[in-house]
């Protein structure tokens, strides 16, 4: 069970580390945050690097890594946008659907029969998906069609499809090319700070434009580095040490539900009851998946 413990772990500091996004991004850009973010963390990854042992890396997996982190880049910059421009009581639990993309991706695409428990689990977070998205005066289907077409919900679902991918490529890294977790985490974040900021400056991102971040939130984001490493390690040992990625990707998924009933009475978010109703259907509804 030393699995769940870290990814537990990772679900708790994870929650801390979107309410202090949240927190950060009231003021500042989402894509000049991420840059300086991933800086700060691959600063501090770069610490661990005497404890990586190179010689029992095959080649081929740094090309993997890299090709992981480029998309996990993409998914982090959707979801920094959807905190910035949506309540993080709104945006956070529909994160917990990644399990159920999952198993639909594997029913879908590689014929994988559903137990009783998974359609159990598609069920709930069809629910939780209504019981989040409902409004007065909405017509029977207008939570789903919120889901699909409200502003701020693309930057979720290209979040989600992103996150089911690395889901998987977390799983060979680890496993089938057998990379010990310290030399995971150290490259991840050093090519993090490498992908987003050449994407930065390719859209056309100045330089100029990160100083400011970096006067007036430099502290809180090196406090952030630290929760962010921390969160990320942490569940790089749960994947390693579980049997299934996608169990260990559910309990930190749990971060929503804390990150929610925290961040939303912190930060006086609206309609906040019944987000919180909602985001448990949604990670009882993942949980049931696996």
């Amino acid at each position: 069970m030393d699995w769940f413990y870290f990814s537990f772990a990772s679900a708790l500091f994870s929650a801390l580390a979107a309410i202090m996004e949240k927190k950060i991004l009231k003021t500042e850009k989402a894509f000049e945050f991420t840059v300086v973010l991933t800086l700060f963390n691959a600063a501090l990854a770069a610490m661990f690097f005497p404890l990586v042992n190179l010689s029992k890396i095959p080649p081929l997996t740094y090309e993997v890594v890299f090709f992981k982190t480029i998309i996990n880049a993409m998914a982090f910059l959707c979801v920094m946008y959807a905190i910035k421009n949506m309540e993080l009581s709104e945006a956070l639990p529909l994160l917990a659907l990644t399990p159920g993309f999952v198993a639909i991706f594997a029913f879908l695409g590689l014929g994988e029969a559903l137990s009783i428990y998974e359609a159990a689990g598609l069920l709930l977070l069809l629910a939780g998906v209504y019981m989040h998205g409902i409004g007065a005066g909405q017509k029977l289907l207008g939570p789903f069609k919120a889901f699909f077409y409200a502003k701020g919900h693309r930057y979720v679902l290209a979040a989600l499809s992103l996150f089911t991918v690395t889901a998987v490529l977390d799983k060979v890294v680890l496993g089938s090319f057998n990379m010990e977790p310290v030399a995971f985490m150290v490259f991840e974040n050093v090519f993090y700070a490498v992908a987003i900021p050449v994407a930065f400056f390719m859209l056309g991102g100045k330089a100029k434009s990160l100083g400011p971040v970096f006067r007036n939130s430099g502290k809180i984001i090196i406090a952030l580095a630290a929760v962010t490493i921390t969160y990320r390690y942490a569940y790089i040992l749960g994947v390693k040490l579980s049997h299934s990625v996608a169990l260990a990707l559910a309990v930190k998924r749990t971060s929503v539900f804390f990150a929610v009933v925290i961040g939303g009475r912190l930060f006086r978010e609206g309609n906040l009851k019944r987000r919180i109703i909602a985001t448990a259907m949604l990670v009882i509804g993942a949980l049931l998946i696996l």
